[in-house]
């Protein structure tokens, strides 16, 4: 048996794999100077992060018995150890300076930790993940895709997405009922967009909430510049259109 009993309330799947654990921290492409672990578990990628002597590493876990565990196994982590939920941290008081985030992440918040890190793209530069094979997939998908939708558009639109390798359900305990996946998400240059952020969001969110429809229909309840009602844009349906299009639909919103 496991030294920490994995919790289901709280999506726990402990990798057992040491040479994935090796592999997913080695696919962090920056040299960070900070770096937060999310979810650290029993520490199977806080060893490998550990020997990076980043100038700040912080791991942030919720679960207690976890807490303890890694409290007496990693004596280098004192201090350093944030027994909270990530979703409710407030990252720019724990980090003044940039940084990157990296996580077996409970697959039951995974989403809501990309929008967080998205809220906090201006701190984040760069994020290293295991995700359900499934929001990796739709995450990194690209315009044309069936998985491509509401997160691959708001994500790509301040990072550039990579899915790295999938990982099997028996190199976890307990296993999965799913495959899983590690991405990486690299800031991109883009400081800000050309239109509201809060207008992108509701625009796209609009588009694929009825993904089926063209975008005439989808998004009827906006009012579009006159020269721009009839544009070719709105016969496509969103799973179409890049993050770009998106943003030429936003500009010609009526506000």
């Amino acid at each position: 048996m496991p030294a920490v009993k994995p919790k289901k309330s709280l999506g726990q799947h402990f990798l057992t794999n040491e040479d994935i654990a090796a592999r997913i921290v080695e696919s962090i492409s920056s040299s960070p100077k900070n770096v937060l672990e999310i979810g650290p578990g029993m520490g199977v990628l806080t060893k490998y992060l550990l020997q990076k002597k980043y100038e700040q590493f912080k791991v942030v876990e919720l679960d207690g018995e976890s807490v303890e565990f890694l409290k007496s196994h990693y004596p280098d982590l004192s201090g350093n150890i944030i027994a909270q939920d990530f979703l409710k941290l407030d990252l720019n008081s724990l980090f003044k300076d940039q940084l990157v985030i990296i996580g077996n992440f409970p697959y039951n918040i995974s989403s809501q930790i990309l929008f967080k890190i998205l809220d906090s793209k201006d701190l984040v530069n760069e994020t290293v993940g295991m995700f359900q094979k499934e929001v990796a997939e739709r995450v990194a998908s690209q315009p044309g895709n069936k998985q491509y939708g509401i997160l691959s558009v708001l994500l790509q639109a301040f990072y550039d997405i990579e899915y790295l390798f999938t990982v099997d359900e028996n190199q976890f305990l307990p296993p999965p009922k799913v495959k899983s996946a590690v991405i990486r998400l690299v800031r991109n240059p883009q400081k800000r967009l050309s239109c509201s952020e809060s207008l992108f969001k509701q625009v796209v969110k609009a588009g694929f909430n009825q993904r089926r429809k063209t975008l005439r229909n989808s998004l009827s309840q906006f009012e579009f510049q006159p020269d721009f009602r009839q544009n070719e844009i709105f016969a496509k349906r969103p799973e179409q259109l890049t993050v770009q299009d998106f943003e030429l639909i936003c500009m010609n919103v009526i506000q």
